[in-house]
């Protein structure tokens, strides 16, 4: 075989198995290289988009389950729950990384007494797509209309309605005690930059 044979034969090979291999090399791409860096130990800007500390968890309006629910009482655990605000589960990777570095941890959250519920702006279907695909067992509620992050003060500013990506929220956490009171917040201005699943449960655990 000569060298132009050689070539040829070596990029159908490589063709080959990238396509074969293709949603496990999308998967390396966006888990492995994209978001290398992505997890910080703390909230350390001054962005704090959102209700307040103190201030009481709001009235909401989204779908569980093929149910619409308004509160979200039935996630919290003996001290609270903990209610991550996510892009998208369908397109976003550092969303849906952190929810798969959530979901390592949940146990823990759960053993100190902390529930833990997602919300997006994505359909159920693309949800549940997400979730099946990770054995995801943390709720994620769907906010197509974008009213929860309204009410919790977190719509992206940046996009109005006729915008394709209007109910993009800010990403962050609420940490909400059993009273109904938000004790604690983690947004961080960087969207590709999340507080990782370890100092989030040390900052639940501090203020819960």
């Amino acid at each position: 075989m000569n060298g132009t044979a050689k070539f040829i034969s070596t990029i159908l090979t490589i063709f080959v198995i990238g396509f074969i291999f293709r949603v496990e090399i999308r998967d390396f791409i966006y888990f492995d290289l994209v978001t290398s860096d992505m997890f910080v130990t703390a909230d350390s800007d001054n962005f704090d988009p959102g209700l307040r500390v103190g201030s009481t968890f709001p009235a909401i309006s989204a779908r569980y389950k093929g149910e619409v629910i308004t509160e979200i009482d039935q996630f919290k655990k003996q001290k609270g729950v903990i209610l991550i605000a996510s892009r998208s589960y369908d397109w976003c990777p550092y969303c849906m990384k952190q929810l798969i570095q959530l979901q390592q941890y949940k146990a823990q959250f759960e053993r100190a007494g902390i529930g833990l519920v997602a919300i997006t702006y994505d359909s159920q279907e693309q949800q549940q797509a997400f979730t099946d695909k990770h054995s995801i067992s943390i709720p994620v509620l769907s906010d197509i209309e974008a009213s929860s992050f309204t009410a919790l003060d977190i719509l992206h500013a940046d996009y109005p309605k006729e915008d394709e990506h209007y109910g993009l929220p800010y990403p962050g956490m609420f940490v909400v005690e059993n009273n109904g009171v938000i004790k604690g917040k983690l947004f961080v201005e960087t969207y590709s930059s999340r507080v990782d699943a370890e100092s989030t449960l040390v900052l639940a655990r501090s203020v819960l």
